[in-house]
């Protein structure tokens, strides 16, 4: 009878402590980010909603970075350090104290595949609770060269057939190893204590467990995933295919829940982008973390969004920037080469084109004209500009905060406005026009006979 995989608790261990020496990078690898989120991060939340509470970390350079970007508030980590390389088994056995802590189900994963999904995951699981000893999940792949051929029969893993040890018989299998594995927790610690390493390279190789099993009578299975999430990372080259395959797959999820995007290709996106339903967004814009964009909402061409909320029915760009803390009300708008940073725009708002909001909150259904600035920094602190509700200011403005521009007031073109405003007042802050009749011929007159000058002084 098949036991209930939810009544097993279960340890995962993750094997991140590779040297990166192919990332050619400064830090580990599992700390680049895939959607603007650490790659091992994307593991853990997969884990998570696999069910899986407990995690080992496996690492090595970097660890206090990789522990702390693989916090995760649903699981509880804990950390083991691999100082020598000897194979993967090796590297699962850094984990020894955790996994002895005595687990239903032990997961191997590594840090490096941020496309795994908790469907392959819970399958793995199915599997030990069916009473399989060990589930290797593994993939179909159109062109399998270099892979591990997974040896199958009658629903029996037999074996792993690493590609240079292959008969020509077993190369043309299309199944192939994923690398990741659920082991039963009773004998984990047992059945890896006996792989040997009896190989060219003197490693420790966890799919040796396979035929150990077997040979001890115990029964090896096979789950298959997407080629997709088992996609691993060593190169950068690699990290933009991941990158690619990421932004392809959080495009369609949205664009399936109601999302339209004209050129979905040319839109990217952060791990944690929300976006409604019956938004339109338009081609060439960028999402960093920490954005969500209400229903209704149409994002034009060319725009950048980080750390912002826009609320339903706004409007925003073409080429238009909000930066973090920017808050667009309802049917607010944020138009063509404007920037938003740190600023409440209220409801109806609008910020057409050619301006600067920074550290500002404007009241509904007020206009600011093209080429406005709120003059925020003293070159030490930041102040605030407050202009309240259905207010106009006008085109080329200086607001020198901190000012108040009051409900219904009106700023004059061209204003540098440094003192409050009040309701429903005008502002001038210009100087005087005055004009000089027939000082035009004379200025040219001038400049003229300079340039003369220097003209015949180089000859």
């Amino acid at each position: 009878m098949t036991a209930d995989r939810t009544k097993r608790n279960c340890l995962a261990v993750i094997l991140a402590a590779g040297e990166s020496t192919r990332m050619k990078s400064s830090q580990s690898k599992v700390l680049h980010p895939v959607g603007n989120r650490p790659m091992i991060a994307h593991v853990v939340d997969a884990l998570a909603k696999a069910g899986i509470s407990d995690i080992a970390l496996v690492l090595g350079r970097d660890a206090e970075k990789v522990e702390a970007a693989a916090k995760n508030a649903a699981v509880t980590s804990s950390v083991h350090i691999q100082t020598e390389r000897l194979g993967t088994a090796h590297a699962v056995l850094a984990a020894r104290a955790a996994i002895a802590k005595g687990y239903d189900d032990v997961l191997v994963v590594f840090g490096d595949t941020p496309l795994i999904t908790e469907t392959p995951l819970i399958a793995a699981r199915d599997g030990l609770a069916a009473g399989a000893d060990v589930v290797v999940i593994g993939f179909e792949t159109a062109d399998p060269t270099g892979y591990g051929r997974l040896l199958v029969e009658n629903g029996e893993l037999l074996a792993i057939r690493e590609h240079k040890d292959a008969s020509e018989a077993e190369r043309a299998i299309t199944y192939c190893n994923g690398g990741l594995m659920a082991i039963d927790g009773r004998k984990v610690l047992d059945l890896i204590d006996r792989i040997g390493n009896n190989n060219v390279k003197g490693e420790y190789y966890l799919t040796d467990i396979v035929e150990i099993v077997r040979a001890a009578g115990g029964r090896a299975i096979a789950v298959e995933a997407p080629e997709e999430e088992l996609t691993g990372c060593n190169t950068r080259a690699e990290l933009a295919v991941i990158e690619r395959l990421w932004q392809q797959r959080r495009r369609h999820e949205m664009m399936i829940e109601g999302v339209s995007m004209t050129a979905p290709e040319t839109v990217f996106l952060s791990y944690d982008t929300v976006i409604g339903r019956d938004v339109t967004i338009e081609p060439n814009v960028v999402f960093g973390p920490g954005v969500t964009i209400e229903s209704g909402t149409v994002v034009h061409s060319f725009s950048h969004i980080e750390g912002a909320h826009v609320a339903a029915d706004a409007e925003i760009g073409p080429y238009a920037r909000l930066r973090p803390g920017a808050n667009l009300g309802e049917r607010a708008k944020v138009g063509n080469f404007c920037e938003v940073k740190k600023a409440e725009i209220g409801a109806g708002a609008k910020v057409n084109h050619l301006t600067y909001i920074g550290d500002a909150v404007i009241g509904a259904k007020t206009n600011i004209g093209a080429g406005t600035i709120t003059c925020n920094y003293d070159g030490i602190n930041k102040h605030i500009t407050h202009i309240g509700a259905n207010a106009f200011i006008g085109s080329n403005s200086s607001l020198v905060a901190p000012v108040s521009i009051g409900n219904g007031a009106y700023v004059a073109s061209g204003s540098v406005v440094t003192e409050d405003v009040p309701d429903d007042a005008v502002a001038f802050g210009r100087a005087r026009q005055e004009n000089k009749p027939g000082r035009a011929t004379i200025i040219r007159a001038r400049n003229q006979a300079l340039k003369d000058a220097k003209k015949k002084a180089a000859e």
